[in-house]
């Protein structure tokens, strides 16, 4: 069994408990509330359960972290060095039309750098876990990026922009350059599963922008700590600034960067 450490525990038993309400929301979708937030984005009782229930465990097991929350923004801690970067619901369409994918993403930033991360899947009880130094992990199993190294037998993830964000049109430039050189491409609506994805060998890469933080700061964890690499579209190193994300193998990761910034 892969020796978690503490920081990793505290993290994991907070997904854990915020995990039971949001799997007895999901069996109730059709009763849930919902606001809305702006133009095909929505927000959820059942995000705002997940995020209290997150934002009580991790600060009582680390008071003094910092805390950035998808719904409840930023809040600076005495501890200026690290600081918790929250997903409750990544993946809330999915979870409102019913779709059995979704997941809690938990980032621990530290000296602003991606520094641990844990990824659960409550529907298929799937936590993937990693802290820097320590490798990556679906449940107990140590984690690798996939060995593929031909593009045509590649399979990306990516994400669509929704109504009124992002370039419509750049994305679908590049979607056909990606269907035109690979095996194929998955649009799946949850970004931190994505990269778990690719953590895992699921996918062979994945790319998307613009995303936040609490997206992709347990995810860039994953995948580094897995073999892989992250980088921006462009090739720089700021994704939790630029939210612009590219993630694969060693392999691929240059030829599908190279690809998506010719187009």
């Amino acid at each position: 069994m892969a020796a978690r450490s503490p920081l990793i525990n505290v993290m994991v038993n907070a997904a854990y408990k915020a995990a039971k309400g949001l799997i007895r929301d999901f069996g109730e979708v059709e009763h849930l509330q919902v606001s809305k937030k702006g133009p095909a984005d929505f927000v959820s009782q059942a995000d705002l359960k997940s995020e209290q229930i997150l934002k009580r465990e991790l600060s009582k097991a680390r008071p003094d972290y910092g805390l950035l929350m998808e719904e409840g923004g930023g809040t600076p801690g005495k501890d200026s060095s690290n600081r918790w970067i929250i997903d409750p619901l990544d993946g809330t369409l999915n979870f409102l039309h019913g779709l059995p994918h979704f997941a809690i993403s938990i980032g621990v930033e530290r000296d602003g750098e991606p520094f641990a991360g844990v990824i659960y899947n409550p529907v298929n009880d799937e936590l993937y876990w990693a802290e820097k130094g320590q490798g990556a992990h679906l449940n107990e199993r140590r984690l690798r990026v996939s060995a593929r190294r031909k593009m045509e037998e590649a399979l990306i993830g990516t994400g669509a922009p929704f109504l009124g964000h992002g370039d419509h049109a750049l994305f679908i430039r590049r979607t056909e350059a990606v269907i035109a050189k690979t095996a194929g491409l998955r649009r799946l609506g949850a970004a931190a599963l994505d990269l778990a994805y690719v953590a895992s060998g699921r996918l062979d890469g994945f790319w998307e922008e613009p995303l936040h933080p609490w997206d992709i700061c347990a995810g860039i964890v994953l995948v580094r700590e897995a073999g892989g690499y992250v980088t921006e579209i462009g090739g720089g190193g700021a994704m939790m600034a630029s939210g612009s994300v590219l993630a694969a193998n060693d392999q691929l990761h240059r030829p599908l960067g190279d690809l998506l910034r010719g187009v």
